[in-house]
């Protein structure tokens, strides 16, 4: 075969297994997409299963309801990479379950936060879309979610979320202040390029944001510590809420329809 005969599918098909140790049927129809390896590890005892690619870029498990979990690292590259590389098994639907940072008065830490789209200012996913193009969820995958948070009796919020490459901002004033005028809600490193780059491979997907920090006040700027009592807190139920609503549209057979603009 030389190289003109070689597709994007033919190197994605190729990379999955090699990036996560899971064959590309051993993945499941609806997939769970988390930056931390507890995640897995509590997915996994769960339902005892076993978790693949230790020693890999990325780890994942599959439970026998037709859920995956993967493990793809931080970052807007690695968030393009996994959706890149998942157009090979072309999941019924992707569902990422993240942390950021609250932006509002009003968003505190344990808040759940289903973005309604992202501002994309991570410039990654200016190589899939032009920048005027919005990055946006599939609706009805969040209105599963939404279903099981409130089932739980538990709040979350709604609103725009600003996606950036950059860390340690918190200190550059100038940047508070473009993200106060973007009225965003909340701040992270994947949501934008995730759904960019799920539309672009016509992946439906969503996210569900636990707000782990505060970092427009000193107070709120997260550490180690702050991390460990949020993840304590809070990451069981986040992990849950996840597979109840992904394995809920898996077991009703809804299709979570991709658009086109």
């Amino acid at each position: 075969m030389n190289y003109r005969e070689i597709s994007k599918f033919d190197i994605a098909r190729d990379w999955l297994p090699r990036y996560t140790g899971s064959e590309i049927t051993e993945l499941a129809d609806y997939i769970l997409l988390t930056n931390f390896n507890n995640y897995v590890e509590k997915f996994a005892k769960m339902f005892d299963v076993e978790i693949k690619g230790i020693g890999r870029p990325m780890q994942s498990a599959t439970n026998k309801n037709n859920l995956s979990i993967i493990n793809f690292g931080m970052g807007s590259p690695n968030t393009a990479t996994i959706m890149d590389l998942l157009s090979a098994r072309k999941p019924e639907s992707v569902l990422l379950l993240g942390k950021c940072g609250g932006l509002k008065k009003t968003t505190e830490i344990g808040h759940f936060i289903l973005p309604i789209a992202a501002i994309r200012g991570e410039g990654t996913s200016n190589d899939y879309m032009p920048p005027e193009i919005p990055a946006l969820p599939s609706f009805k995958l969040h209105k599963f979610v939404s279903e099981k948070i409130l089932a739980k009796n538990m709040e979350y919020r709604t609103g725009v979320v600003y996606t950036t490459n950059r860390r340690l901002w918190e200190f550059d004033n100038n940047f508070k202040e473009k993200l106060r005028i973007s009225r965003a809600i909340g701040i992270d490193m994947e949501t934008a390029t995730l759904f960019i780059s799920g539309y672009v491979n016509e992946i439906s997907r969503g996210a569900l944001l636990l707000v782990s920090d505060l970092p427009m006040i000193p107070q709120g700027i997260k550490t180690e510590e702050s991390d460990k009592k949020v993840t304590t807190k809070y990451v069981d139920l986040h992990l849950q809420i996840g597979i109840e609503a992904m394995t809920e549209i898996g077991e009703k057979g809804e299709k979570i329809k991709h658009f086109t603009f």
